[in-house]
C-alpha cells in the first residue's frame, strides 16, 4: 500500500544472550537494558526509520488506547495496548511473544495504529477500540490496511474448556481445537473477524505460528524469552 509500511521482526540479528537470543526488543523481560537498547536501534535502522521516532507502549492486556503525535521523551510510557497517530513519519511499535501484533493504516487520511491483542485484549475489544480511535482522526475503515503478525495459532493455543467458552462468547470466530483434539483459542481468527465486522477489508495474516517456529520468541514454549516487534509507519 503506497505510503504505508508494515514490518515484523524475528529473533535473529541482535546482541542479546541466551535465553533472549538474539533480537529481543522487550525491555521488561529480564534482559540487559543495554542489549535491548542496541537491538531496538538495530531493528529500526534495518527498517530505515529513526530509532528516536519509534513509540512503544507499556502493554497490560487491556483495551486502552492513546493517541500520540511525538515520542514519549522523558514522559512516562502509558499503560495501554494500542497507540494511534496522525503524524506521518512517526513509527508505532507493538511487542509480542505469542499474542497477535495488529498493525493498521489509512494512507489517505494519514492515520496509523498498532495494537497488542492477546486473549484478554481480544475479549476486551482492543482492536475495535483502536479502529474507533483511528476513525475519530479521520480514517475510513474501508481504506484501512490491516496486517497481523506472528502469533500462536489455534492449533497450538490449548486452553481449558471454560476459557474457550468465555472467549467464544465474546468472539465466536476464536473458538478452536488443537491439532491433538483439545479446546483451543485462535486469537488471530478472532481479530480478523472483528476487523471484518468493522468494515476493514484489506487484511493479511502472517502464517507463522510462534510456538512452532524456532525463529520466533514464544512465551508459551519457553516462558523466559524475548519479545518480537511489529512496526507501522506512514510516509
Amino acid at each position: 500500500m503506497s505510503g504505508a509500511h508494515f514490518a515484523f521482526t524475528d529473533r535473529w540479528g541482535g546482541v542479546s544472550a541466551a535465553p533472549y537470543e538474539e533480537l529481543n526488543l522487550g525491555g521488561a523481560v529480564g534482559d540487559d537494558p543495554d542489549a535491548v537498547r542496541t537491538n531496538r536501534e538495530l531493528a529500526a535502522k534495518s527498517l530505515g526509520v529513526d530509532p528516536a521516532r519509534v513509540v512503544w507502549m507499556n502493554q497490560v492486556h487491556g483495551a486502552g488506547v492513546t493517541v500520540v503525535d511525538e515520542p514519549w521523551g522523558e514522559r512516562p510510557v502509558p499503560e495501554v495496548d494500542a497507540i494511534v497517530t496522525a503524524r506521518r513519519g512517526l513509527t508505532l511499535a507493538v511487542l509480542t511473544a505469542d499474542c497477535v501484533p495488529v498493525l493498521l493504516a489509512d494512507p489517505v487520511a494519514g492515520v496509523a495504529a498498532a495494537a497488542h491483542a492477546g486473549r484478554p485484549g481480544l475479549v476486551a475489544g482492543v482492536v475495535p477500540a483502536a479502529v474507533r480511535a483511528m476513525t475519530e482522526l479521520g480514517a475510513d475503515p474501508a481504506r484501512i490496511v490491516a496486517r497481523t503478525g506472528p502469533a500462536v495459532c489455534g492449533r497450538c493455543y490449548e486452553v481449558p474448556e471454560a476459557m474457550r467458552a468465555e472467549v467464544a462468547a465474546a468472539e465466536p470466530a476464536a473458538h478452536a481445537e488443537t491439532s491433538w483434539g483439545t479446546p483451543a483459542v485462535d486469537v488471530s481468527a478472532g481479530v480478523h473477524a472483528q476487523l471484518e465486522r468493522l468494515g476493514v477489508r484489506d487484511r493479511e495474516q502472517t502464517p507463522v505460528c510462534t510456538l512452532e517456529s524456532d525463529d520466533h520468541f514464544s512465551y508459551r514454549r519457553d516462558r523466559t524469552t524475548g519479545r518480537l516487534a511489529g512496526y507501522v509507519w506512514l510516509d
